[in-house]
This record gives C-alpha cells, structure tokens and sequence, in this order.
C-alpha cells in the first residue's frame, strides 16, 4: 500500500520535474550589472553610502525627468517618508486605492494615521475620480478632510491623472504617487511617479528593474529629497557627530546595490518594450478565448509589468489558474484587496464592487522581460486547454 501511494505520488509530480518552471516576473541581469559590481568591490565601497548611490539617482532623475531622487532600502520605506515629509501625522486621514498591494498602506500604519479605503474604476483598475471625491466629501461632513491621497499606479498601468489631481487641487489635497511597478509607464507624454508632490518607485526583485530590494523617492522640491536623505540616515545632524534631534531610520540603499541598479536603469526602454510585447502575444494568442485584458488607454503607455486579465467567472479563473501551477507556471490571483484583509477590515471603506470582482475574477500571468516565445506558447497553450 506504501509503495502503491508513493508511486501514484512520484508520477504526480513527474510533470512538475520534467518541465522547467516559469516565474511570474524574474529578475533579468543581462546588463553591466558584473562589471559594476566588480569595480564596487575593488574600490570597496561597500557601505551604504558611496558614488554609485549619487550616480543611480541622477540617472534615474534624468530618465523620468524630476528634479531630485533618494535611493531607499525599498519601495514601503520611500513611502513611509514620503507621508512623513509631507507631514503626515498621527490621526491624520489618507485616501488610498483598496486594489494595491499591502506596502502601499501599511506606511499609514506605521505613523498611525487613518487609512480611507477608496474602490476603483473598470477601465484601468485605480482609484475610482468619482468615488474619490464622494469619499472626500463624506469625510470633510465628518469634520476632518483627508491630507493626502496615495495615488496608485496598479500592476503598471497609469491611473486616470488628470481626473484625479483636479480633485485633489479643488479639495486642497497632497499627492504621494505609489508607482512601485510602473517605472517606464507614461501618462500624457509624461512618466509615472512624476506627477505628486512626491513618487515612489520598487527595484524589488520582481519588478522592471531590480536592486535586488531597493526604493526610490523622486520629487521636484528640494526641501522633500532634504528631508527624506536626513530621515533616512538616522536623522544625524551634519558636522556635529552622533547627534540626533528627530526619530530617524536606517532605509538608504547600499552603494552595492546601488551598482546594479545603474546597470539595471541602461536597460528600462528594452525591458518595457519586452513586456509590451509579452502582453500583445499573449493578447493575440488568446483572442478566441473568452477573456479581457487591461489594456492602455488613450491617453497611457503601461510598461505591462504584469500581463493581467479577467475571466468570465471565479470558478474558470481558478481551473487555469490550478491548471498553470500544475504545469510549473507560476501565476497569481490579483490583489487581496485591503478592505477584505483582518488587519484593514475596521478601515473606512467606499465600495462600488470593483475590486471585489476583480480578485475574484482576475490573473497575472509570466511576465518576465526573459521569456522566450516557447515559455509565451506553454503559458498559452495550458490556458486555452482549459477551454
């Protein structure tokens, strides 16, 4: 009987072990990132701090074209002092979309301000202009308006901007943009992550480019990129030793990482065109299969960090979505939204119903700025047999 079980068990997983695994968005080092790597060891700048730092923010700032960048130990600590820069204190309220990952709302935690939950739109899967500025005014009837909206550019698709920075100009509301996965996305000409008071950008593992783990904050006011570098080292007072009047942190990127990064930034147009290209094959391959894409918009050029659709129903959204993992495929459900998670379910929540489908419903497929055609085929060939 043991050995009936264990044979039964063994053939299981003989596809799993003949057949190469596709992740969902690996990192892709095909660059200068050894070569700089080298001349960072053999000039042993190893600490945090170093010219590979100042080199990567002012590639990185000219790419996006914005004044200033400060390179951070990841995407959730530019966020943390993007709020606190922009004077986010405890008790303050902030307008945040509820379909994003966990780290855009978690920062209004760590102050202990109180997160608005706001339901998003169909066409891009953002925050929702008309929901926002309902939510805005129910919470001014309250007694006290919201001070800032972190503004989300989900799965790399700019939100709807122009609709919702003239709601944030006429109620008198900051912006700190959470464009964690879109770098390289471009709304009216003009970049994500370039339009708040501040931005964040991810070099997270699995994003566009990688540091391995790292952050961006970007902004056009000096005193902010000031004031986010002082915060992020500690809070030292210059010239005066260990000396320290404000709370600070330990979030800057390390000058090693920092390396890779300059290489990985060479790279951004290829790797976005690649995505994009990812995302019109699999487009093209699935047109007789009943789903629908996120697509771009008129006025948007997504960098598709992640090729997302939807099914007509939950029930055929999980068959693929086992049927892919069966295969050695790694996919993912969309976003949990933060108003069906334990730790945000007492939050403030504005509801159409959106979000909610969409994590029932949605699907982030392979991705990955390497995947050759054969892996784009196997993708779409374990999915239309599913039909």
């Amino acid at each position: 009987m043991l050995f009936i079980t264990f044979s039964f068990l063994l053939s299981s997983l003989k596809p799993l072990l003949l057949k190469e695994k596709i992740y969902l968005s690996p990192p892709d080092l095909k660059g200068n990132e050894q070569a700089l790597l080298k001349n960072v060891f053999e000039s042993n700048w190893i600490a945090p701090q170093g010219p590979m730092i100042t080199t990567f923010e002012n590639n990185l700032s000219k790419t996006v074209s914005v004044s200033y960048a400060v390179a951070l130990n990841s995407a959730t600590s530019a966020i943390h002092l993007g709020l606190k820069v922009l004077g986010i204190k405890k008790g303050d309220k902030v307008l945040c979309t509820t379909f994003t990952f966990v780290a855009s709302v978690n920062p209004i935690s760590y102050i202990g301000a109180v997160p608005i939950l706001v339901d998003v739109e169909k066409e891009t899967w953002n925050i929702c202009p008309v929901l926002l500025e309902k939510a805005i005014l129910s919470e001014i009837e309250k007694g006290q308006k919201p001070k800032v909206l972190i503004l989300v550019h989900g799965y790399g698709m700019p939100a709807k901007v122009d609709e919702v920075l003239a709601i944030t100009k006429k109620y008198n509301i900051l912006v700190l943009e959470d464009a964690a996965s879109a770098l390289g996305s471009i709304y009216k000409n003009q970049y994500c992550g370039t339009f708040g008071d501040v931005g964040v950008f991810s070099f997270n593992g699995n994003k566009i480019i990688t540091t391995s783990g790292g952050g961006m904050l970007v902004t056009y006011k000096k005193e902010l990129a000031d004031k986010t570098l002082y915060l992020s080292t500690q809070a030292k007072e210059a010239n005066t030793g260990y000396e320290h009047h404000q709370i600070g942190f330990n979030y800057r990127l390390s000058n090693v990482l920092a390396a890779i990064g300059v290489a990985q930034l060479e790279l951004l147009n290829d790797f976005v065109n690649k995505r994009r290209e990812n995302h019109l094959f699999y487009k093209n391959e699935l047109r007789d299969v009943e789903v629908s894409f996120l697509e771009d918009t008129i006025n948007t050029k997504s960098n598709f960090w992640l090729t997302s659709l939807l099914f007509n129903s939950h029930e055929i959204k999980e068959k693929v979505r086992l049927s892919l993992l069966a295969d050695n495929i790694e996919c993912r459900s969309l976003w949990m939204p933060m108003h069906q998670q334990k730790i945000y379910q007492f939050a403030i929540f504005y509801s159409n119903g959106n979000s909610d489908d969409l994590h029932q419903r949605g699907l982030s497929l392979p991705s990955g700025s390497s995947m050759s055609t054969n892996d784009l085929q196997r993708v779409c060939k374990v999915i239309k047999n599913c039909f």
